[in-house]
């Protein structure tokens, strides 16, 4: 009997690992390119997408909504500057600036109903720039996909808060405002064109933000004398020019 050896030669293993590493790349860059399904989520799967991984797409969720940030890796992936939000719904952290430990929470317990709005408005950014992909269970979605009682409360103090700015804005128009300029050699002054300065505080303001502040308005003359305004230090009752400290 006669035994016939077959010699593998160096072209066929050259061929047959090529092969073999075009269907590895074919299937990396299918698992990359292929567009996420909407869905539920959990948040072990959506820390998963970090952006640690080059292979897997960058989400993140703000208000139980969830979106396919990779086309801003830079931002959102490793060494970004919004890498802390990738796989995890830091809803807080957009209005609060709070990236570190306990500040990266999707609670917003405690917060003003404009804060509210503006986390709703960052929100609203996401779904115009970015590819929602599901909700997160959790807070603000029930396991069915559902808006929680949760979410349904910021939204209602969201839109509070939204009246309350309007009808703010339309109350100060009444009192024009002052001009001010500041630089650090010279320090700041407000002026009024007509009128005096005075500082008046805002009412709504507590309601608002849950803290009281005030602003510069140009009162006339015959009006300088209702409670409520405040002469700036180190300033005369008619000057037009008062310096601010």
């Amino acid at each position: 009997m006669v035994v016939k050896m077959v010699a593998t030669s160096p072209l066929f293993l050259g061929l047959a690992v090529s092969v073999a590493l075009v269907a590895l790349l074919r299937q990396f860059s299918v698992k990359q390119q292929t567009p996420l399904q909407s869905k539920l989520w959990n948040t072990e799967e959506l820390a998963m997408y970090n952006g640690t991984d080059d292979g897997f797409p960058i989400l993140l969720g703000i208000l139980g909504s969830v979106f396919d940030v990779t086309k801003g890796r830079s931002h959102y992936g490793p060494g970004g500057d919004y890498h802390h939000f990738a796989g995890r719904d830091a809803s807080r952290a957009f209005v609060s600036g709070n990236f570190t430990g306990d500040g990266l929470t999707d609670s917003l317990h405690g917060l003003s109903s404009t804060e509210m709005k503006s986390v709703l408005d960052w929100r609203g950014f996401y779904f115009r720039s970015y590819t929602f992909v599901g909700k997160l269970v959790g807070r603000y979605y029930d396991s069915q996909g559902n808006p929680t009682k949760y979410l349904k409360g910021v939204e209602a103090k969201a839109a509070r808060g939204a009246q309350l700015l309007e009808k703010q804005k339309k109350e100060e128009a009444k009192l024009p405002d002052c001009n001010s300029r500041w630089s650090q050699q010279e320090g700041g002054e407000v002026w009024c064109d007509t009128g005096y300065p005075r500082l008046v505080q805002r009412p709504l303001e507590i309601a608002i933000t849950g803290k009281m502040s005030r602003r510069c308005a140009c009162f006339k003359e015959e009006e300088l004398g209702q409670a409520g305004l405040e002469l700036y230090e180190g300033c005369e009752s008619l000057s037009k020019v008062c310096p601010v400290k």
